[in-house]
Formats: C-alpha cells, sequence, structure tokens
C-alpha cells in the first residue's frame, strides 16, 4: 500500500544525500543470526562493478531519478556500440538483465560470450515502465527498470565473459543474474496435458478453454503444462483440489494479466514450475490484474513460479488458510508484489525474490479481519520504487525474519510496522509482532508529503496507537541514507508507539541517526551497535510538539550512538554531523512538557509553544505543582526566563518556585532553592532566573508552591537559554 499524505512539519527538507558506495544484492550477516535472505538459483552482478565502455550513472537517490530506482543506486548507461562485458560468477546457461530504455522506444542487446556473438539478442523495451500514479500523494514518473532474460545456448563457466552491446537504442543496464537453469521437467505419470485438451504451444491460439478443461478433468491429480508458451485471455475461477505444474519457468510460460481470479476455493490448489508474463502497462487498481486475484483456499502453495508484468503477483482475500509461497520470483509489478489483504491464517511467504515492484514488495493488510499468525521469511527484496519493502499494517501475531531488503526508494522503509489503515473495518497491531533477524541495505527514503526522511525500519502509529509488542532483534542496517529506526505517528496524530524492544542490531554508515524519533512512546534498546553515524545518535521530536514524549530505555550493550540531535527545529542532514547549539536559542521552545494536573484547556505544552497569550495553569487548589519539560539532551543551562501573558488585564503577582533538574528524568536534584519572584505586566510580566554555573540538566522542573494571584501555578512561556 502507498503512504497517505500527513502532516507537513514547517521545516527545511532534507537535501541530496551524500554519495554511498554501491553495494551487491546480498550482504553478509552478521554471525549471531542466520543469513538473511533466500537462497537464490542465480548469482548477481551488479553493471557497475563490469567492465564497460558506457557511462557510469549515481549514485542517487534523488526521487525521479534513473540511479535512484537502479540497484546499488548505480547503473551504466549504453549508448549505440557500446557494451558492458560481465565476468561469470559460476557455471551459468541462463542470463536475466535488469535495464532501462528511455520512454517509448524499444530495441535489443547483442549478447557475446567470450567475444563471440549469439545469434539471438536480447530484447528491451519501455513498455512496462514510465508509470504514473498521479493518484497517490507524493508520487511521480517511476518503475523504470524491467527484466529481460534468455537462454544462452551453451554453459558458461565462472571466469568467462558474457557482454551485452546496445544497437539503435540507448540502454542503462543495471543488474546480470546469472543461472543454471536444469532441463526441462517430463510429464508426470496420470497428469492430464493443457495440450490434450487442445491448448496451443505456440501462443498463437487461445488456450484459455483448454485449460479449464484441463483442470475439469485433473481433478485432484494434476494439469501439466508442457514447454511452450500458452496464451489465456480470461482469468480461471473456480480452481481447487488440482496441481498445476509446468516443465519449469523458463520453459513453461503463460501469458496471461489475469491467471487466476476467485473469491473461494475449496483450496488445495497447488501451482508450481511455470511462468506467468502479465501484459501491464499501468496500474489500475481496480483492475485485477493479478497472477492471483482473491483465494486459493485452505492448504494450498506456490513454488517455482516466475510471475512478471502483473499489476500484483498475489493480492489474497478470502480463505487462504496455511497457504505457503515459496521459491519463487515476483519481478516488475505496477503495484504489490504479494499483499495478504486480511484473513490470512498460518501463511508462510518465504524464500522468494522481488524486484522493482511498484508498490509494497510484500505487505499484510488486515482489512475487514485480521491477518494472524503469518510470516515473511528469507525473501530477498530489492528495489520497491514507490513504498516499503515489507509492510505489516495492522494483525495478530505476525512475523517478518530473515529476510534480505535493499534500495527502497520514495514514500517507503525497508520494513514497516504500522497501524495506517487506509479503509475500515481494519483490526490493529495485537499479539507480538517479531521481526528478526533482517538485512537492510539503503533503505529509507525521502517522503516528499512529510517534507522529511522515513527510516530503514519504520514503527508508525498511524491511524492509531501500538499497543502490541514488538520484538525487533538481530537487525543489520548497513547505508541507510538517512535514519536506521524511525517511531513516528504517520498521521500527524500524536498516537503512541509502545511495547518495543530492540536487540542485538548493527548500525554502519547511516546517513543521518540511529534513532528518529517523532512521536510519543517508548522503546528499549539492547546490544545496538553503530559505526559511521552521519549526524547524530539520537533525534528525538515527538510531533506535534507537547503531544508527549518518546522514552530511550537503555536495556544495556549500546555503543556508537549516545548523542542526541541539538534543534528540533531543523532536520539533521545526512552526513551534517551535530550542530552546537546557537546560544541563544531557547531550549525549551517546542519540547515536550508534562505537569502534575492541569486546568480545562491550559495544558503543559501552553508553556512552550512559543505564544505568550497561551498558559499552562495547574490544577487549583492544590500546591505545590510542578511542571517539566525535557530538553532533548544535557545542557550547560544558565538562565530561565519564566513569563505570564503580558496583557494588563493580568495583575501583579509573586509566584514562590523552586527549580529542580535531571539528566535521565529519574533523579532530580535542587538547582535553585525556593523564592518568590515577581510577574508584573508593567514591566512584561516576566522573571528570570539565574542558574549557578556547573548546572548540568536535560529535565528541568519548575515546582511552584505558592501564587499571589491565583490559587495555582501559571506560565505562558518558559524559556531555557546557555547564556548568563
Amino acid at each position: 500500500m502507498h503512504i497517505s499524505t500527513r502532516y507537513v512539519r514547517r521545516m527545511p527538507a532534507v537535501g541530496a544525500v551524500v554519495a554511498l558506495a554501491a553495494g551487491m544484492l546480498v550482504t553478509v550477516a552478521p554471525a549471531a543470526h542466520a543469513a538473511a535472505g533466500a537462497t537464490l538459483p542465480f548469482t548477481s552482478v551488479e553493471a557497475e562493478s563490469a567492465t564497460t565502455t558506457g557511462t557510469k550513472i549515481g549514485p542517487d537517490y534523488t526521487q525521479g531519478s534513473l540511479a535512484s530506482e537502479a540497484s546499488g543506486r548505480q547503473a551504466v548507461r549504453l549508448s549505440a556500440g557500446q557494451r558492458v562485458e560481465f565476468t561469470v560468477p559460476r557455471a551459468a546457461n541462463a542470463v536475466n538483465l535488469s535495464y532501462s530504455v528511455p520512454d517509448g522506444q524499444s530495441g535489443s542487446l547483442n549478447v557475446y560470450v567470450n567475444g563471440t556473438k549469439l545469434a539471438k539478442t536480447l530484447p528491451v523495451t519501455s513498455t512496462y515502465s514510465y508509470v504514473d500514479t498521479g493518484w497517490i500523494a507524493g508520487a511521480k514518473t517511476h518503475h523504470f527498470f524491467d527484466d529481460t532474460r534468455m537462454l544462452l545456448g551453451r554453459t558458461v563457466q565462472p571466469g568467462d565473459k558474457v557482454a551485452v552491446e546496445a544497437t539503435g537504442t540507448q540502454v542503462t543496464v543495471d543488474v546480470a543474474d546469472f543461472e543454471q537453469v536444469a532441463d526441462a521437467a517430463t510429464q508426470p505419470a496420470g497428469s492430464v496435458s493443457v495440450v490434450s485438451k487442445g491448448a496451443d504451444p505456440t501462443g498463437n491460439g487461445d488456450s484459455t478453454q483448454a485449460f479449464r478443461d484441463a483442470i475439469a478433468a485433473a481433478q485432484g491429480g494434476t494439469v501439466w503444462i508442457p514447454p511452450g508458451d500458452y496464451k489465456i485471455t480470461s482469468s480461471l475461477n473456480g480452481v481447487q483440489n488440482v496441481t498445476l505444474q509446468g516443465a519449469g519457468s523458463w520453459y513453461s510460460v503463460v501469458h496471461t494479466s489475469r491467471f487466476i481470479d476467485q473469491t473461494s476455493s475449496a483450496g488445495n490448489v497447488h501451482i508450481k514450475d511455470f511462468a506467468v508474463m502479465g501484459a501491464v502497462t499501468e496500474r489500475v487498481d481496480s483492475s485485477p490484474d493479478n497472477f492471483v486475484n482473491g483465494s486459493l483456499g485452505p492448504n494450498s502453495s506456490v513454488s517455482g513460479m516466475w510471475i512478471q508484468h502483473t499489476k500484483c503477483g498475489m493480492w489474497l482475500t478470502g480463505t487462504n488458510d496455511n497457504l505457503v509461497v515459496e521459491n519463487s520470483r515476483f519481478l516488475d509489478t505496477t503495484a504489490d508484489g504479494i499483499n495478504l489483504n486480511g484473513t490470512a491464517k498460518g501463511v508462510v511467504v518465504r524464500n522468494n525474490f522481488l524486484r522493482n515492484q511498484g508498490d509494497d514488495a510484500l505487505a499484510m493488510w488486515s482489512l475487514y479481519s485480521p491477518d494472524t499468525n503469518s510470516s515473511f521469511e528469507n525473501n530477498t527484496i530489492s528495489q520497491p520504487n514507490l513504498a516499503n519493502g515489507i509492510a505489516i499494517y495492522g494483525g495478530t501475531d505476525l512475523s517478518v525474519k530473515n529476510n534480505l531488503v535493499s534500495d527502497t526508494n520514495a514514500l517507503g522503509s525497508g520494513i514497516a510496522i504500522s497501524n495506517q489503515k487506509f479503509m475500515d473495518p481494519f483490526s490493529p497491531l495485537s499479539g507480538t509482532i517479531t521481526v528478526s533477524g533482517n538485512t537492510l541495505v539503503r533503505t529509507g527514503a525521502m517522503n516528499p508529503n512529510w517534507n522529511h526522511p522515513m527510516g530503514a525500519l519504520r514503527v508508525d502509529s498511524y491511524d492509531s496507537a501500538i499497543d502490541a509488542t514488538v520484538n525487533i532483534t538481530d537487525t543489520t542496517i548497513t547505508d541507510s541514507p538517512y535514519s536506521a529506526f524511525e517511531f513516528v505517528s504517520g498521521g500527524g496524530h500524536g498516537y503512541p508507539v509502545k511495547n518495543v524492544n530492540v536487540s542485538g542490531a548493527t548500525v554502519k554508515n547511516t546517513g543521518t541517526v540511529v534513532v528518529q524519533a517523532e512521536t510519543q512512546g517508548a522503546a528499549t534498546f539492547k546490544n545496538v551497535t553503530a559505526t559511521q553515524v552521519g549526524s547524530a545518535g539520537v533525534y528525538n521530536c515527538p510531533y506535534p510538539a507537547n503531544s508527549g514524549s518518546f522514552t530511550l530505555t537503555d536495556g544495556g550493550g549500546n555503543s556508537g550512538w549516545s548523542s542526541t540531535w541539538s534543534d528540533c527545529s531543523t532536520w539533521p542532514q545526512p552526513g551534517q554531523g551535530n550542530p552546537e547549539p546557537d546560544p541563544n536559542r531557547n531550549l525549551a521552545k517546542g519540547r515536550p512538557a508534562t505537569a502534575t494536573g492541569s486546568q480545562d484547556v491550559y495544558t503543559p505544552g501552553k508553556a512552550v509553544d512559543g505564544d505568550a497569550n497561551s498558559y499552562w495553569e495547574s490544577a487549583n487548589n492544590a500546591f505545590p505543582q510542578s511542571w517539566t519539560v525535557d530538553l532533548g539532551s544535557s545542557y550547560a543551562v544558565r538562565r530561565l526566563v519564566l513569563k505570564l501573558p503580558p496583557s494588563s488585564a493580568w495583575g501583579a503577582r509573586t509566584q514562590t518556585v523552586t527549580v529542580l533538574g535531571s539528566t535521565d528524568g529519574s533523579a532530580y536534584s535542587t538547582v535553585v532553592g525556593s523564592q518568590g519572584y515577581r510577574f508584573d505586566p508593567a514591566t512584561g510580566n516576566t522573571a528570570t532566573v539565574s542558574l549557578p554555573s556547573g548546572t548540568n540538566l536535560r529535565y528541568l522542573r519548575l515546582s511552584v508552591s505558592a501564587n499571589t494571584g491565583w490559587p495555582a501555578a501559571q506560565f505562558s512561556e518558559v524559556e531555557a537559554y546557555l547564556t548568563s
């Protein structure tokens, strides 16, 4: 799902990201947990690491740029006659190439093996690229890349050279996947061949009815799809108690944008070992242009599939209990790769490869009823270009384990755990959400709707508070262009994010901060280590101002990210470093404030909102009362300015105040003892408090024991300064 428009803070947008080194699709996970990602039948080689006569582009993280959607945020542009030569990393007889051509153009690439030109060429086209989704706030033209594949007709060995050469069309080459494809499988005994029912393996004739007849004839058995190309012109339904099996995804190819579309099924449907190639060129959300739309029924499976050029790979509604989706590829979809759209129970999606999705690559969305006890495990996700790598929108007892996500673009994090509902009825997060063993590489992005960035791993109380337990363990976050962990209420309402436990994380080369806390709530961090942090360890500035504080509890074993961003009126920019605070800046303005009590609408935040005409008033006739502000970091505060509204309607009065301070929010000591401070409209209704040298505090507390003008504590502004 895409991210809806949220509040826009009145702050400068983060500028272009500093250049970061490109990486491969596969990274090495720390020894603390199993390697993240899928076990893939191919090995990828980046074009920018190959030998080329073309021009390298990137790295670039700017939404709408070609390089920003490339693997590693880099690629190689070829004009006619220019080439990229890959060194083959493994024995292979096939190659799949991720590429882009200018909008409106098509052509081909010549292919050379060890200098010898092959008779076959690789077709390239912009037909499935350059998607516009103007109804999605913040979207720009996107989905620039596509995939094209060929069997080489021979086996190449490690160290051999495979080159691709542009002919008449400019081609930007991103990455090549080298694979040793097994021989085509043979027909299982007792199966019903679609060809025996009249299917045309040349792809010229319409094979729709032949597929339907074969399914009807094979109830309880297997439908066999021999090697060939098959055209289906309308979707299949009533599919149940049957296996649909091909000779392998490089051999048996079904051409349709709508393979199965049904609202219910008795289940026991098993789909395996063939390709479904769609012809979806735009995203139309009202059209079921999906490999599977709806339900396969309980105890079904999908395995060994190659899905390309559909809107979604699988949009699952209804009953899909205990479904397993595994060992498959989902490429170049204009929307989600797989979306469990409510009611999923015991679904496992594992060991799949997803590239170039136009929305969330993998999503669980608990619409109508919750997804429960389901998991995304050991998947490899690359280049989702308009949303998240993995998103959990509500649901109960869900897991995201051992996945590898790289190169998210606009409007997306690597992983999002969210209560964004989009529609009702929605089931918010509940039970325990387990996020374990995941590796995130170059994930997180600038959100143009928010005018500030999204973290690599985001926990988002978008439409309601997060009360579920969220356990995030053994996470590796590398080269995030912005922050590593983000806690936010994306709808701008300030709903709390609670019950979050982060343990065993390794963060390296994050562009801005390790923790980006933008809403009230709490999280415990344990054994989280960070190196090469761009700006500061923590950005802790809950929104809306004074909606509450976000508490980070140190569980021990943390290192490399102890500093706090000093100025909530600005956003840290990648690699900026934490600036020294302006000595003339009011450190308390806009910071989270609390009190022992409030009268009516006169809440604690009124004393730090920058408006001297609004004010906090404590509970009446209940001295002493106290007011506390969290400055976000420890400061050598030397002067306080206390204010009441300047209107002459406020008569002169004296308030008896004790100033206390704390560095941790729990142990407070007296900074200035109890004394009376005179507030008089004739002199601006302000009082200045000088703090002794050596004062260092993060939490400032004012305890009021008397007020000669009203039976309550009152402040319209409390200002804190570094200067005397």
